[in-house]
């Protein structure tokens, strides 16, 4: 895939003719520098490498659930959250931030609510429906979610502190693995054996293989301008906003030959509207992070410096990068721009040193490079941005 890379020479240039200054930018190494993504794991501060789910809160911090506990990263600091502080239980199989800052936790044995300061559990003694949660999602309209990827179970909605059950026969009795909103307010969940279930406040409409979907075993789901993205074993189905059409997308990742399953574990939208997902095939022990471009899928996995191989949730700040979960460790994926040009644009506007010159060298390639520009700051420094093919 083609991915930006940036590096800073630190030579200094003095005050010298134009002639004379590209001369020497000439002669600067075109090598590659600085790293795409960025790993972190117990050494850095994180309670667990196993990390089962991640969250972004409205100050970008980043909350990681993991099998020992809670690790909170402010982009400098970690903060450790078990049961010593609160937690109901330390194997954490959910994790949301909600848009008044409260943060959400979903375990085996209930889910606890954390709002900065003091942490508070739900349990079927609450209202629940089940104390096995597998995903919590909040509305638009505030409602929050829990969906029970287990028979019978449903999901649980809580609205201020009033706790509704909805399953069988409404939702199917495989139980729901994900809960996601479209633009009316309507919900969709994801469903492990039969499909994905559309609930307009009235009526619940299943849609299967039958409609045009890769498979039924449903694993995650994300709504975008009423397009519902639906993660499968097998690949990706987008329904479009009439409920009536049907794209499949099964090979978002390439796998070594002859496999071709793509199994969806998250799915996730950036800022530019593009749709990022995290696949893992167990057998193989293989998976990475695909994101559609709007085009076509570009992807990365360990080979590009991602933490691990077995890839589970992804979450994106308000700077766009990616912040991937796996069960070796946590990688940032460093926002990536939609264009080259927006690339070009950003570093102009967003630089603090005073920008006096851009050499462009669009169109050469040099090896692994097909597009190079050089950008002379006043007091000498020159930056490289490489478009890496």
């Amino acid at each position: 895939m083609k991915r930006f890379k940036f590096t800073n020479t630190n030579n200094k240039i003095a005050t010298v003719s134009k002639k004379i200054m590209l001369l020497l930018i000439s002669a600067i190494s075109l090598q590659i520098g600085a790293q795409t993504i960025t790993n972190f794991t117990t050494a850095d501060g994180l309670i667990n490498d196993a990390i089962n789910c991640v969250a972004v809160d409205a100050n970008d911090n980043i909350w990681l659930g993991t099998s020992s506990g809670i690790s909170k990263f402010d982009g400098v600091n970690w903060t450790t959250y078990t049961t010593a502080d609160g937690l109901v239980n330390d194997n954490v199989k959910a994790i949301t931030a909600t848009a008044n800052g409260n943060i959400w936790v979903g375990t085996d044995f209930g889910v606890s609510k954390f709002d900065g300061v003091n942490w508070t559990t739900y349990t079927t003694t609450d209202g629940l429906a089940m104390n096995q949660v597998a995903h919590i999602a909040q509305a638009p309209n505030g409602d929050l979610w829990f969906a029970h990827a287990s028979f019978s179970a449903g999901v649980s909605r809580l609205v201020g502190t009033t706790w509704t059950t909805y399953s069988s026969p409404d939702l199917p009795i495989s139980g729901v693995a994900a809960t996601a909103f479209d633009a009316n307010g309507d919900k969709w969940f994801a469903t492990p054996l039969d499909g994905t279930v559309h609930y307009d406040g009235t009526t619940f409409t299943t849609y299967t293989i039958n409609n045009g979907l890769v498979s039924n075993y449903s694993t995650a789901i994300l709504c975008d301008n009423n397009q519902k993205w639906i993660g499968t074993s097998s690949g990706m189905s987008v329904l479009d906003a009439t409920n009536t059409s049907v794209t499949n997308h099964t090979q978002m990742y390439i796998l070594p030959p002859p496999d071709t399953l793509n199994p969806v574990v998250d799915i996730a939208q950036d800022g530019f509207g593009r749709i990022w997902t995290t696949i893992y095939v167990g057998y193989l022990a293989e998976g990475g992070v695909a994101f559609w471009n709007g085009t076509k899928w570009e992807d990365f996995d360990v080979s590009d410096g991602l933490a691990g191989p077995n890839v589970r949730e992804l979450a994106i700040d308000s700077d766009d990068n990616v912040w991937v979960a796996t069960s070796t460790g946590l990688s940032k994926i460093v926002s990536i721009p939609s264009s080259f040009e927006e690339l070009i644009n950003n570093k102009q506007q967003n630089s603090t040193k005073k920008l006096i010159s851009v050499i462009d060298f669009l169109g050469r390639k040099t090896k692994n490079t097909n597009q190079i520009q050089l950008y002379i700051y006043e007091d000498g420094t020159v930056e490289k941005i490489i478009f890496v093919e």
